[in-house]
């Protein structure tokens, strides 16, 4: 019997009789958006807590900015490559043990990492960390993917992603308020202590497949017309065919991961480095810092609502809506290189600018992964896109703390400046993509 036995997708049960179908459905489908968004946004406070004290550990330790950035480049390269690999294997899996699973690894290693105090095992727990934390967005994706049909999924993503936002403000007041209750580690501690805890609640509330319940696809269950370029009926993909026919051969994927590759340079350029910025430019202290965290994250809920919601009134076209939210941010970053010192509340308000308008394009183009792809393969597809999001968090983690030791802040914020405008330009490209247009006939 196979290690991972336990991970294999939940067969399915006979069906229900249609009364008892019209009574669990809606309270299970709230139940799986429920259990993936307080799950997904645990393992922000598992993965954002080390920004918030980077510049503390740092000076205990006497790591340099450099080394800093080499932690942050190497555990997004990490969790890009863990996002792709494990949401193939999601495909495959339960998301229900899967999703948990991630946690506890993840708990471990934030446990190790704040036991510790050498570079190397710094690099390489938090580098592990990141391709474990890969096993949070897939499964979420297969099950609300299963559980809500296509023409719902602008405005479900839009209120699940909230989950971006509401993890990674934790994750900075979080890691703020342990750090000064009792030092950087705390920071490490106390966030792998609620990762444990949301790890049993997953296995609780967590559930598979409708069918794997007794329920019809929620295809039948809404009366809308099957995925336009689902394929596979409900049968599950071998890895080969997977990640060929319907990842590598899929030419609208690698256009929105194109764009994505930016998207997340845009992301995560304040999420990393925001608050030693603030700190070392704006004489900032460490719970100033973490509320820079907060209000970037915040800031994003009300506009992912409102993009997911426009989104799906404009027939699906994520990549014209996308676009539209990066301008402003392009317009932000320029804004904050010619803010004036003293005036911390106006770097906060153009954090704010970032948050809500960078996070909307972070959901619709993970929502794209979903729109273009069979729902069979969502996971691998959403993961496809993330793993260019974190190849660009990737040369931004590593490419800022370079710029930021040899050419000072301004040639760094300038240079994110210059990947929002190439994100903008890669959009415009898919400005008339919507689902339907992408016939099966052309995905190869």
């Amino acid at each position: 019997m196979s290690l991972f036995a336990f991970l294999r997708p939940a067969p399915p049960r006979p069906r229900l009789p249609e009364e008892e179908i019209r009574r669990r459905y809606p309270r299970l489908r709230w139940q799986i958006l429920e259990a993936t968004f307080l799950g997904y946004a645990t393992y922000y406070i598992v993965r954002n807590n080390l920004p918030v004290v980077s510049r503390e550990m740092a000076a205990d330790l006497l790591y340099s900015r450099s080394q800093i950035g080499d932690m942050l480049a190497a555990t997004a390269l990490a969790y890009g490559v863990g996002k792709f690999l494990m949401g193939a294997w999601s495909d495959r899996s339960n998301p229900r043990y899967f999703m948990a699973l991630g946690l506890v690894l993840t708990a471990l290693c934030n446990f190790l990492f704040g036991a510790t105090s050498d570079y190397l095992l710094h690099l390489l727990l938090w580098t592990l960390n990141g391709f474990v934390q890969g096993m949070g967005w897939p499964p979420c994706g297969r099950a609300l993917g299963h559980w809500f049909s296509l023409r719902e999924r602008g405005a479900v993503f839009a209120v699940w992603n909230i989950a971006h936002n509401l993890g990674g403000g934790l994750a900075g007041l979080i890691a703020a308020y342990a750090t000064q209750a009792g030092g950087w580690r705390n920071a490490f501690f106390v966030p792998g202590l609620l990762a444990l805890a949301c790890a049993f609640y997953l296995v609780w509330r967590l559930r598979d497949t409708p069918q794997s319940e007794g329920l019809p696809p929620v295809e039948e269950y809404r009366r809308d017309a099957p995925d336009p370029i689902q394929r596979t009926g409900e049968r599950e993909l071998g890895t080969r065919e997977l990640l060929l026919d319907y990842i590598l051969r899929n030419r609208y994927l690698w256009l929105f991961a194109a764009a994505n590759f930016f998207v997340y340079i845009a992301r995560y350029a304040m999420l990393d480095w925001g608050p030693t910025y603030l700190k070392d430019v704006k004489q900032a202290d460490v719970t100033q810092g973490g509320h820079s965290t907060a209000v970037l994250e915040f800031a994003g809920i009300f506009s992912t609502l409102l993009m997911g919601w426009l989104s799906d009134r404009l027939s699906g076209r994520r990549g014209m809506v996308s676009l539209l939210c990066m301008i402003p941010v392009a317009a932000a970053f320029a804004g904050i290189i010619f803010a004036p010192s003293g005036m911390l509340w106006l770097d906060l308000l153009l954090f704010g600018v970032i948050g809500f308008f960078v996070y909307p394009p972070v959901m619709l183009l993970g929502v794209a992964g979903l729109d273009f792809t069979s729902k069979k393969a969502v996971g691998a597809g959403a993961g496809f896109i993330g793993l260019f999001g974190y190849l660009g968090r990737t040369a931004q983690g590593k490419g800022m703390g370079w710029i930021v030791d040899r050419w000072g802040w301004n040639a760094a914020l300038w240079s994110i400046f210059a990947c929002a405008v190439a994100a903008i330009l890669l959009l415009a490209l898919t400005w008339r993509l919507r689902p339907l247009t992408a016939h099966p006939s052309s995905q190869a």
